[in-house]
Parts: C-alpha cells; sequence; structure tokens
C-alpha cells in the first residue's frame, strides 16, 4: 500500500475477488482468514458491499456476490464486444454461418455480439439483445456445462431446434477469463451441425478468451 492508496477500498476490492473466485461463497471466517485481518473488519467490509448490492449472504452465512456487480458489469459489454469481433468475424465467414458471443446475465443468456456471414444466401437472424433461458440453446448449455465441469479445457455443445424451429446451434465456453461467463457460437438453418462446426467453435471461443484478458 503506498500513501495515495486507501487500505479499505483495497480490502474491500479483494473481498468481491475472493467472491468472484468461489462458486460456494465464503463464510466470514474463510475471509478472515485470506485477507490476513480480524473478523470485524471483515464483517464492516461485507455490510458496506451488501448496502451497495455488491454482495449477498444466504441463509448459511456464506457471502456471495451480488447482483450489484451484474449491473456494473453490463457497462462491460461494449468492451468485451469490440474484443471480439474479430473472432466473431472469422468464424462467421468461414462456417457461413451466424456467429454470436453470449454473456450471462442473471439466469438468462444474453448476446452481446453477432456477425452474419457476407457470402451465404440465407441465413439464421439473430440479434444483439436476444435473451433466452441458460438451459436451452447451445449458447446457454455451454455456459453450464462449463459450470459443472472441472476440465480446464472446453469442449462444445450442439443442439437443434430449441430455440427457432429448424436452427441447430453450436457453442463453446470461456475459460480463464476472470469476471466473465460467456460462450461462443454459431447457429445455422439446418439439421444437423457439421462435423468441422464444433472444434471451430472451441477454437474460436479461445481466441475471444485470449483477447479478454
Amino acid at each position: 500500500m503506498t500513501a495515495e492508496t486507501s487500505q479499505t477500498l483495497d480490502r474491500g476490492l479483494r473481498v468481491l475477488k475472493l467472491l468472484a473466485d468461489t462458486d460456494h461463497g465464503l463464510t466470514v471466517t474463510e475471509l478472515s482468514n485470506k485477507l490476513g485481518v480480524n473478523r470485524t473488519v471483515v464483517y464492516r467490509l461485507l455490510a458496506t458491499l451488501e448496502q451497495h448490492a455488491l454482495v449477498r449472504r444466504d441463509l448459511g452465512g456464506r457471502a456471495r456476490v451480488g447482483l450489484g456487480v451484474l449491473r456494473l458489469g453490463r457497462q462491460v459489454h461494449p468492451l468485451v464486444r469490440e474484443a471480439a469481433l474479430p473472432a466473431l468475424r472469422s468464424l462467421a465467414e468461414d462456417i457461413g454461418a451466424t456467429a454470436h458471443l453470449t454473456l450471462v446475465d442473471g439466469a438468462e443468456a444474453l448476446a452481446v455480439a453477432v456477425v452474419e456471414p457476407t457470402w451465404t444466401d440465407y441465413h439464421v437472424a439473430y440479434r444483439a439483445g436476444f435473451r433466452h433461458p441458460l438451459d436451452r440453446g447451445a449458447a446457454g448449455r455451454a455456459i453450464l456445462a462449463a459450470r459443472q465441469s472441472a476440465l480446464t479445457e472446453p469442449g462444445y455443445t450442439l443442439t437443434h431446434g430449441e430455440l427457432e424451429a429448424g436452427a441447430s446451434g453450436a457453442a463453446a465456453p470461456l475459460m480463464g477469463v476472470t469476471g466473465v461467463e460467456g460462450s461462443v457460437g454459431v447457429v445455422m438453418l439446418s439439421d444437423s451441425v457439421p462435423e468441422r462446426v464444433g472444434p471451430r467453435v472451441v477454437d474460436a471461443a479461445k481466441e475471444v478468451a485470449d483477447a479478454l484478458r
């Protein structure tokens, strides 16, 4: 710490980072041990962060990241979209299908960037801002699969007709990007997804993740 920085703010930000790195939340004792401060300090930090909805505590007393972080995160969408566009353009042109970057927004999947191919006679109309449940469609299912898996290398998810009749989708999760939970995928008018599409989507997801690090 230097004379120009705030110790309390530093500790509060460290609390948020610790909570963001766990799926199960942390107790006051666990945070106290990780921060190297007494429990009273942790209680005050959590109470302040709760006032701003940046932290919430469940019935068991475990602290978790609050919904206020999501509201702040929405302001990051334009930056994320800009970083992802080159990989999405390459994916759309290579596959000849509509490519998209999807992020988690509460209990929904939100398309924040969409690129359509320029050379196809027809393609699926898919717009930025489109929302759907996380458990429907390849984009959301890829995110849920990543949550449930301990693997560090992503796989891909295929679906057909879950969001639009006659349309198939393929998506792979973003991996290793702190504070960003999402997937990269394509949607096409087809009864099935060609074999090469899945691995190509995985490569695109890695490109986007690299751009965001």
